[in-house]
């Protein structure tokens, strides 16, 4: 694929993502998050000293940019360099970063091992965070510049800006798991997977200073698979798993069609993870394992694609590996849980209604 088609294709998907909002995280009915003294904070200088009494905050200083005051703020596995000074915000920032660290390590039988933090970037401003984006992302700025309302990962970043609490929280979740894979796995994951398991985390609950990760009440993804449902417009698996954003778009021409393609993939990681008390659960961690330690049974060409993130994934590469990575890991004869998958999907949005 030449590099305008791979751009096209990038810019449908993380537009499929900037459409499709999300209930975001919810605080427990059971707490609020006291305001105390942080009404009176004034500056960087008073946040820092605030933010480094947080238990998920190992250091705070300042932030020096050419953007807006901010902070650089450390915890065990990130460093969020933000310029949102907000505080009842920023103080649940450093102990959602580390929650989803550990809902992103749940997926796989085992812990993965960085070599350094995970770095997230968080504006205050659309103005601050496109000015970033024009300074670091290149030739690819007026690509991301694209995005209505969301975030962006790239070269293993997270770029974000305050969209409101809950829903820049879900944005984040989202993308912290694409980088979370591109900084630990050996090979990068298809897009049907990658996407499936990044909804995952954009719907979470706060609760005695931890955030729990809740799909089951994603209302945004199984809102649009009920629709989907309803209107007959099911994507066959045999299809769904060597789409990308892009192409649906290009077949479609519509962003209901992206939305759809993201709410069936959210159901398919559902589906391997939780049909028949994980029946396919093994075989899901295994297709992920052998993703992170390099060790799928694919064609050189493929691998060696899969493994240099220098190189930009084309839709070729994606419609070959994603198939023998399905037959191997989860079913040899994919139109056999075709049936299962569809009874799957029905049964998660029986009790959703839409408006």
């Amino acid at each position: 694929m030449n590099t305008n088609e791979y751009k096209f294709n990038l810019l449908f998907l993380i537009a499929g993502l900037a459409i499709c909002f999300m209930d975001g995280c919810q605080e427990s009915h059971s707490e609020g998050v006291s305001n105390g003294s942080a009404g009176a904070l004034d500056g960087p200088h008073q946040m820092a000293v605030y933010m480094r009494g947080e238990p998920a905050v190992k250091d705070a200083q300042i932030w020096k940019n050419n953007y807006a005051p901010g902070l650089k703020i450390q915890t065990r596995n990130y460093t969020v360099c933000t310029t949102l000074l907000e505080p009842l915000m920023l103080r649940q920032l450093p102990a959602f970063l580390e929650s989803a660290y550990k809902a992103y390590q749940s997926q796989l039988p085992r812990m993965l091992n960085k070599t350094r933090p995970l770095e997230v970037y968080l504006f205050a401003t659309r103005g601050q965070w496109e000015q970033f984006t024009r300074d670091t992302a290149g030739a690819d700025a007026e690509i991301y510049l694209k995005i209505q309302r969301g975030a962006y990962t790239l070269n293993g970043i997270v770029v974000a800006y305050n969209i409101g609490r809950k829903q820049t929280f879900s944005v984040i979740g989202h993308e912290g798991w694409h980088q979370f894979n591109q900084r630990l796995f050996v090979y990068r994951l298809p897009s049907w997977l990658d996407e499936g398991i990044a909804t995952l985390f954009e719907t979470c609950r706060y609760h005695q200073g931890r955030f729990l990760f809740e799909p089951s009440r994603n209302l945004m993804r199984l809102g649009s698979l009920k629709r989907t449902i309803q209107r007959r417009q099911l994507i066959p698996l045999r299809q769904l798993v060597v789409l990308n954003p892009g192409q649906v778009l290009n077949g479609h021409g519509s962003d209901d069609a992206v939305v759809a393609f993201y709410a069936q993939n959210y159901a398919l990681v559902r589906f391997l993870r939780e049909y028949q008390y994980g029946i396919r659960l093994r075989n899901y961690h295994a297709l992920l394992l052998g993703g992170a330690d390099g060790s799928w049974p694919v064609p050189q060409n493929l691998a060696s694609l899969a493994a240099d993130r220098t190189r930009p994934l084309t839709v070729g590469w994606n419609t070959q590996i994603s198939p023998i990575l399905f037959t191997h890991y989860i079913e040899r004869e994919i139109d056999r849980i075709e049936k299962e998958y569809r009874e799957f999907c029905g049964k998660i949005v029986y009790r959703i209604r839409l408006k």
